[in-house]
């Protein structure tokens, strides 16, 4: 618990039981427990519900104003997703039956150059910052298109709906099979610095930029060296993909003769820092996730997108093993789904589909893909010392769960403990289970027009 200041005033105080994640245990109970929420959004307590009274004295709340969990409901902190793609979301569910490379060329370029209408991005970003917010993504790292204004109206549309985001307008000059969808390096640069300038000139206090260079295959070695040099002037996030599949990776290695590996690639353009996150990694040599390990660079993991177009199976286990920060990521549209509890399903499927394939693989745990969807998404897009967990002094970024809404997709039985509670919403729940969203303290869920 912080010391009251007299500045700080109590916003929000919520009874009853919290589910989160520390460094320690990828699940902590917090049972009979009161958390109490400042005017700037920031977590000010979190004792046992005994302090109740002594806690209202030193806050200046009232009792009364106290918000009841029921016993069928808990807190948990909002869910993270690392890496999607919000230009992809108006073909969500479709268009998988081509392996990456083919897909890019039939399905998604053609659909990203459309982002030069700024009607057609307006109605796709709205409804993909609202469907993640309704699922439980309070932080969303997002891919939006080459284009700059539709790109800064994707920051516009996520500061107005609440949601905390990343966002990237893409960089490619080359390798595209649509003409009109790339740029040539110069205006890629000048696009870009003219993105971040007046992304940042907006002062969000949520939204942020991040240097988003689509892949190695799309990019030149000189465009690659130009947008190294902006992220780490500006000390910005970088994002990209990396050895998602085979083909890709052979790719790579044909275009970058001179580079040792994929990783080597981003490595050798400074492109790796403790802020890059990049999607995949299914085929990352061990001496590469050492590199990773040691520039501090982190992994979204997309088990939805690498199984629906084919492109391989992450082992996470041996990600870990390696001490590499790593997230999970929804990767709409190649990922058909643009729910955080999909990614965790998909997680778990994946790792025991290693473990068939090898008895010797240790299986994920529910716990620890909880873990990842929350403190470990906040990690690797290096904001765990703002959000990921309900520790006093951070951003109150937070779900209301109910297990037991009317019409819902789970059913309940006597004597369920909250672990199990906890167990049957990650593997059954859906939007009807998520009442209720924060970010930052603010209720953004449900919308205020709802």
């Amino acid at each position: 618990m912080r010391q009251n200041d007299t500045t700080a005033r109590i916003a929000h105080v919520f009874r009853g039981t919290f589910v989160h994640s520390t460094p320690r245990d990828a699940v902590e109970i917090l049972e009979s427990s009161v958390l109490g929420v400042d005017d700037e959004g920031k977590i000010a307590f979190i004792e046992k519900d005994e302090q109740l009274v002594s806690l209202s004295k030193l806050w200046g709340f009232e009792t009364s104003d106290v918000k009841q969990l029921g016993q069928y409901e808990f807190l948990m902190p909002g869910m993270v997703d690392t890496h999607i793609h919000a230009s992809q979301y108006s073909y969500t569910g479709t268009a998988l039956d081509l392996p990456l490379l083919e897909w890019l060329n039939t399905y998604t370029f053609p659909v990203e150059a459309k982002y030069k209408d700024l009607d057609f991005a307006n109605n796709v970003y709205t409804k993909v910052v609202r469907r993640t917010l309704k699922n439980g993504t309070t932080t969303a790292c997002y891919f939006a298109t080459i284009h700059t204004d539709a790109s800064l109206l994707l920051g516009e549309l996520t500061d107005k709906f609440g949601q905390r985001a990343l966002v990237g307008k893409v960089c490619m000059d080359c390798n595209s099979a649509v003409p009109q969808y790339k740029e040539s390096p110069a205006e890629c640069k000048a696009e870009t610095d003219r993105f971040i300038k007046e992304l940042l000139k907006k002062e969000y206090p949520n939204v942020k930029p991040v240097v988003t260079p689509r892949f190695a295959p799309s990019c030149s070695a000189s465009l690659l060296s130009e947008l190294g040099e902006i992220a780490n002037n500006n000390k910005l996030h970088i994002q990209s993909h990396i050895s998602e599949n085979k083909e890709e990776v052979e790719l790579v290695k044909t275009l970058f003769p001179g580079c040792k590996s994929y990783t080597d690639v981003y490595l050798k353009h400074n492109l790796l820092t403790d802020r890059t996150v990049m999607a995949h990694g299914c085929h990352l040599t061990d001496e590469e996730l050492e590199i990773f390990h040691e520039t501090g660079s982190a992994i979204s993991h997309c088990p939805n997108s690498n199984i629906s177009i084919c492109s391989g199976m992450l082992n996470v286990r041996n990600v870990l093993n390696h001490r590499v920060k790593l997230g999970l990521g929804t990767d709409v549209a190649g990922g058909y789904s643009p729910s955080m509890l999909d990614a965790m399903r998909r997680t778990l499927d994946t790792s025991k589909a290693l473990t068939i394939q090898d008895p010797q693989h240790q299986t994920l745990t529910f716990e620890e893909v909880f873990r990842l969807a929350t403190l470990g998404g906040s990690e690797a897009l290096s904001l765990d010392e703002q959000i990921g967990n309900f520790v006093v002094g951070k951003d109150f970024d937070a779900l209301r769960v109910n297990v037991c809404v009317p019409d819902g997709p789970i059913d309940l039985f006597s004597d369920e403990s909250p672990k199990v509670i906890l167990e049957k919403f990650l593997n059954l729940g859906d939007d009807r289970n998520i009442t209720e969203v924060y970010v930052s303290g603010r209720q953004v869920v449900p919308f205020p027009d709802t």
